[in-house]
């Protein structure tokens, strides 16, 4: 293959998704099982309806718990739903998008990644890491 152009040239197509209503534990379970700091949210109808990274996880798991060993974390991402956490503001771009579209928009809007949608179905995700392994 030549040089990537495109959004679906780069974007990681594995993408693990969790439910709103799902509980932290789940999103905690996934995210340490690959490298992945970034969960795309859906609805019932596996629809998009958020995203939930590691940053807002530990976020507030922090504001709830500080003072807390790593027992009381487990017990809180038990008792926390994904909705409670997620952000709701989710960048967006289709797969035949240009990478350097991308990019500029990642780098505008300070974010790390863009969950690529197509007729309102995820068909991936691009993150940072995906740009980084694409240069070395």
């Amino acid at each position: 293959m030549g040089a990537a152009k495109h959004v679906k040239d780069l974007m990681s197509r594995d993408v693990k998704t969790v439910g709103r209503n799902d509980r932290l534990t789940l999103a905690d379970e996934l995210m340490s099982q690959g490298p992945m700091r970034h969960l795309p949210v859906v609805d019932d109808d596996g629809e998009l309806a958020g995203l939930l990274s590691q940053r807002d996880m530990y976020r507030d798991a922090l504001r709830r718990m500080l003072g807390y060993g790593e027992h009381a974390q487990d017990r809180l991402y038990d008792q926390l739903l994904v909705k409670e956490v997620m952000s709701t503001d989710v960048f967006t771009i289709a797969p035949d998008a240009p990478l350097r579209e991308a990019a500029e928009r990642m780098l505008a809007e300070r974010i790390g990644c863009l969950v690529v949608v197509r007729n309102g179905k995820i068909e991936g995700i691009l993150t940072e890491g995906d740009f980084v392994r694409a240069a070395v």
